[in-house]
């Protein structure tokens, strides 16, 4: 019983180095009408695949409700409840996990709501979150400004001229809040170079000089040679007022540094040199 015990904390430790070594891949949320909505967009998906981007679905139920896998998230007000399991978190903290959002159809009602800055829908509440967090939202700009399901229910595929035209002003005021909108074609493209733009220079991209890393790096990033970062070595590196650190894959963190690098909202980088 105790060889086993010794073998399965054996085998959780190398995970758990492993899983640290691994580099985080950048995830962005998409968020759909219904169950059916992602299908067109398979192709947008291998894209971003081959790119080593991560994604997840949100499909919405309705207007204040919607399923992120197996959770039902929801959207009630104020003081009721907002999620329907203990393990589903609230719209307006979902884009905390995520890079960015990206909205492939948006329709006159939210895109009043979003730029009137009011909350009340999924939809609304998610933006609202991700451009407070500086997260990039995407919308897609080839749409008709309809839901799905009135387009199902009214047999239309288009608004009426006066709807049509309140909907492009607020499109306008959408991109005023730092929206980005492009076809529903070019959603991959558009999250990879607004992931590219964001990703940080590594290490192996700076410049030498004589064998060594220059010295032109910010003084708020720190390039680590160590194997091993301890507790103690990152509360100095707080004291520092560092806010990124930079270090080879095979370098291992301490359980309790990793909590604290988390607390301080120290980001780690790492490289491939050796």
């Amino acid at each position: 019983m105790e060889a086993e015990i010794r073998r399965w904390v054996e085998q959780f430790a190398r995970e758990w180095i492993q899983a640290l070594e691994k580099p985080k891949r950048p995830k962005v949320l998409f968020i759909f009408c219904d169950s059916s909505a992602h299908e067109p967009f398979s192709d947008t998906f291998i894209e971003l695949q081959n790119q080593g981007i991560a994604y997840d679905m949100l499909f919405l139920d309705g207007e204040t409700s919607a399923w992120l896998g197996f959770h039902r998230l929801e959207c009630a007000g104020s003081g009721k409840v907002i999620a329907a399991d203990e393990y589903a978190p609230a719209p307006i903290e979902l884009s905390k996990e995520y890079a960015g959002v990206v909205i492939p159809e948006i329709d006159l009602d939210n895109a009043a709501r979003i730029a009137a800055g009011m909350k009340g829908t999924v939809k609304a509440e998610i933006v609202f979150s991700a451009l407070t967090l500086n997260k990039f939202v995407i919308v897609g700009s080839d749409v008709p400004g309809i839901k799905r399901s009135d387009r199902r229910s009214l047999r239309v595929l288009e608004l009426p001229v006066p709807y049509a035209k309140l909907f492009r002003r607020y499109m306008g005021q959408l991109r005023e809040l730092g929206i980005a909108f492009c076809e529903q074609k070019q959603l991959a493209k558009a999250v990879t170079e607004r992931l590219s733009a964001e990703k940080p220079a590594s290490v192996d991209s700076m410049p030498e000089k004589d064998g060594k890393r220059t010295a032109d790096i910010p003084t708020d990033i720190m390039v680590f040679p160590e194997k091993l970062i301890t507790a103690q070595q990152v509360r100095s590196f707080a004291e520092q007022n560092i806010r990124e650190i930079r270090m080879r894959k095979e370098t291992v963190i301490s359980p309790l540094a990793l909590d604290l690098l988390k607390e301080q909202k120290i980001s780690v980088q790492y490289s491939e040199d050796r």
